[in-house]
């Protein structure tokens, strides 16, 4: 009999809320562990041998653990291949991860918790304010450059895609 899957997520995190997302599209069962970020949790010993960098979501599958949400992403569309979320067309599945890396490398890191920390402690408030909206206004700008002339029913198809998880209303 198959374990069911557990989830390490922190409600607050976009990290978590797209492997949520895709755990829900692909129908599979999962128990939510919660790990609470404002109460310093990532720390606790036991979710540190999940996740060496303290960062969620992690996803238990029976002696498989995997960190980091694209990563999850990628293992559970592998692993479960029951609705897919990435297309068979080369070009609309590369698009799918383009965007992906996007957010996941460009727009998401600079709202995290230690990158805004660190970033406090260098600028006064308003400065902080500037530089996270030049940031991450950079990444939704080359967004709207590659989803551009889009006319499908979702961003990169007509069918639920990745892209849909980690883009709000994709």
């Amino acid at each position: 009999m198959a374990t069911r899957l557990k989830l390490y997520s922190f409600w607050r995190s976009s990290c978590s809320h797209r492997v949520r997302i895709a755990l829900n599209l692909k129908g599979l069962d999962y128990e939510y562990k919660p790990v609470n970020l404002l109460a310093d949790k990532q720390s606790d010993p036991e979710f540190e041998k999940l996740n060496p960098i303290k960062y969620v979501p992690a996803l238990v599958d029976g002696e498989t653990v995997v960190a980091d949400s694209f990563a999850i992403l990628l293992y559970l569309e592998d692993k479960y291949p029951e609705h897919p979320l990435l297309p068979q067309d080369p070009t609309k599945k590369a698009l799918n991860i383009q965007i992906a890396s996007i957010v996941g490398s460009s727009i998401q890191p600079l709202q995290n918790y230690p990158v805004l920390n660190f970033i406090e402690e260098k600028l006064d408030s308003q400065e902080k304010v500037k530089w996270t909206q030049y940031h991450i206004n950079r990444g939704f700008t080359a967004l709207e450059k590659l989803l551009k002339g889009c006319t499908t029913t979702y961003a990169t198809g007509d069918e639920i895609q990745l892209v849909c998880a980690l883009i709000k209303d994709a």
